[in-house]
Formats: structure tokens, sequence, C-alpha cells
């Protein structure tokens, strides 16, 4: 994912800038190789870290990719499998099954329609990402079994870190003032009487990227480019940050990626 246009709104250095074109080659490409992987903020992905073009020589004591699978590193016994990165939402809550030829879900702009326990945790939400503090968010992330998914990769870890280390400043205001936008945004109710029913913001996640009209085009390029809606339309679908809550209130994910 490297076309990075002159005309975007943020600029090439700016970490702000996760949009679908990073999400989806960092995506396939940890597919193809381990299974399914985190999203990452453009601010943590250098360009050293993507692939170097074909036929360029590897740096001294790198072991090229296409040795053969059982090739050994000089020096080692054997080499080291590496394992395959479990993917942190199994029962693909944050995947809502979505029928692009089917009615599309209602865009909801009016809060008093949620039920109450949803209602409460997106104030709460939203209250502590305004406060700048990103410590304000950990009451508010589920533990255990009811944990918050905040990557597909998902890492172990202190919570709080996992979202810093996806911000692009160190003490996470990037990722609480993304947090509030797509907050801000409409929302949609997925799957409504399953066990993956969820109220998701932003709306774009749930309506096909082709079915949007002017206005609401206009509110998606408050949250990415221009640029960004071409490669999304490419790649098929929404795949910048999201939030979910349960019906129950309980905050279920904040990702970005597929």
């Amino acid at each position: 994912m490297q076309e990075l246009t002159a005309h975007s709104r943020y600029t090439i250095d700016s970490p702000r800038r996760l949009r679908s074109f990073w999400p989806a080659v960092l995506f396939l490409a940890g597919v193809a190789a381990f299974g399914p992987t985190k999203a990452f903020a453009l601010s943590e992905i250098n360009r050293e870290d993507l692939p170097p073009p074909e036929g360029t020589p590897a740096a001294p004591g790198v072991v090229p990719d296409t040795a053969a699978p059982d090739a050994t590193v000089p020096g080692d016994d054997a080499a080291t499998p590496t394992a395959p990165v479990e993917d942190g939402d199994p029962n693909g809550i944050a995947r809502p099954e979505i029928d692009e030829n089917g009615p599309l879900p209602e865009i909801v702009y009016n809060l008093d329609r949620l039920p109450e326990p949803v209602r409460r945790m997106h104030d709460r939400i939203v209250e502590a990402a305004k406060t700048g503090d990103i410590e304000k968010l950990r009451p508010l992330l589920g533990l255990g079994d009811g944990k918050t998914l905040l990557s597909f990769g998902d890492p172990d870890g202190d919570p709080i870190q996992i979202l810093k280390g996806n911000s692009g400043d160190e003490e996470g205001q990037e990722i609480l003032a993304i947090l509030e936008e797509i907050l801000n945004a409409g929302f949609v109710h997925l799957e409504p009487g399953t066990p993956n029913e969820i109220y998701v913001w932003p709306y774009f996640f749930g309506i096909p990227l082709d079915k949007l009209d002017a206005r609401q085009k206009v509110e998606l390029f408050k949250i990415v480019t221009a640029g960004d809606l071409e490669d999304m339309k490419q790649f098929g679908s929404y795949i910048f940050y999201r939030a979910g809550i349960t019906p129950e209130g309980e905050w279920a994910f904040f990702v970005a990626g597929e």
C-alpha cells in the first residue's frame, strides 16, 4: 500500500494516515505468511519494514526469503519455525455479516435510539477520549473473555500500551482523537437477534462504499481522504478504525484492518 498522494489532507509523514492501502497490504501479506495480523498506524510502518523489490541484494547477515523451508541460519542447529498469529476475533464480532445485496442497515445519528447500556458506554468513551488522558479508557475496556478487541492479532499485554502503540504519538492522544472522531459519526445496528448483535461506529463499515451518496462521502472525508476512499474501493470495504458496543453495553472492539 504505497500510494500516498500529494493532495492528501495529511502529508506522507503524517502518523494519522492509516488508510486502506497500508492495512490491506499488511493484512494480505500477513495472511499469506502467518495468518491474520494486527492493524498498524502508519507511524509504526517504516519503509524499511516493507519487503525490498525483487532482485534487491539481501543485507549482510539476513537470510533471503527464498531460502528453502528447511534451510538453517549458519551457526544455528536448525531453523525455528514461525508460529502463526492467532486471530483475536474467532467469533467474528468485529466482522459482522453484511449482505451487500440485501437491504442496507439504517444509518442512525440520534443517540437516544440506543439502548441505555449502549448509550452510557458510548458517552463514557467519548468523555474519556476528550480528556486527552488515555488511562481514562482503562476502566471501560473489557477483561478476560469479554476483553475489548484492539487488534486482530490479539497481542498479549496491557491494553493501554497496545493503544499507545497504535498511536502516532507517545501519549496516545492521536488514537484518542480518532476514537472520538468515529464515535461522533452515525452508527449502524448489525446482526440484531444474534449472538454477534452489535452497534458499530462509524456507519461506513456497514454500508457498501459505492452506495454512499454525496452527503455521506463528505462525512467519510472527515475521517479519511479521497485517495484513501479509492484505495478502499479496490479493497472492497471501509477498513479504517471502527468501534463496536454490545447491546449489554460492553465495549467489544476498536480495530482497524480486515
